[in-house]
């Protein structure tokens, strides 16, 4: 009896093993991927999709790549200071940013979060919508993989065009097509903290209709990109 159960034991190690391996190959194999090519599509996108079809709309989906040479240094700056200072010297993870998170929530003021351009960019691209420490864990997971495979100037250029930035609106593109009527290579410092300012919740804020409190963070965008100094793509 005891022999059979250390044979089983051995055998569902074996098992684990050959699946953390192929795990492991296959995400690492992923990641490198799309180093060279663009995501075709997320998960959000999908879940987005049916949605609209599930409340009876069409399904939507409106995207358009841009190249990280085209998108415009305005949008490139509003995004860092809007979302994430310290993009250029973190490996992924602001600490600092996260610990204040933290300590916000706990004195019960509004909800925010800590994650970094990459971190959003590793949950957008290969995870699934969600909240779970399961999630967070595979977040964790891809962020490390991204920084260690990929370039700043790739995390920021995959971000700005899978992010959310409206109802079936997804990437810069598409966002300054659809609310500014122009390209994105074109955009003014306002207009492009302005599209950044609604990031937290694209399909409630728009730019086409800003709230007070969007032209309060509008603003402060603006502010921090004076601070930024010059990137270093």
């Amino acid at each position: 009896m005891a022999v059979s159960l250390l044979f089983v034991f051995r055998m569902i190690v074996k098992v684990i093993k050959r699946i953390m391996l192929w795990f492991f190959a296959i995400s690492i194999f992923w990641v490198l991927l799309y180093k060279f090519v663009n995501p075709p599509i997320t998960f959000l996108m999908i879940e987005r999709g049916f949605e609209h079809l599930a409340d009876g709309k069409d399904w939507k989906l409106k995207k358009d790549w841009k190249d990280f040479d085209d998108i415009s240094l305005n949008l490139k700056r509003a995004t860092l200071a809007g979302e994430d200072a310290a993009f250029m010297h973190h490996f992924g993870f602001d600490f600092g940013s996260m610990v204040k998170a933290f300590e916000k929530n706990q004195q019960g003021k509004k909800m925010r979060g800590g994650s970094t351009i990459t971190q959003q960019t590793a949950k957008n691209v290969f995870l699934w919508p969600g909240r779970s420490y399961i999630r967070k864990g595979f977040e964790a997971y891809f962020t490390v993989l991204m920084e260690l495979f990929w370039s700043k100037q790739r995390i920021l250029e995959v971000y700005l065009n899978v992010i959310e930035m409206g109802d079936g609106i997804y990437g810069a593109e598409q966002a300054c097509q659809t609310y500014y009527g122009k390209s994105c290579e074109s955009l003014s410092k306002g207009q492009a903290a302005l599209i950044v300012a609604v990031l937290p919740n694209p399909i409630r804020w728009s730019p086409a209709k800003p709230t007070a409190y969007i032209y309060h963070r509008q603003a402060l965008i603006l502010r921090n990109m004076k601070n930024l100094g010059k990137l270093e793509f």
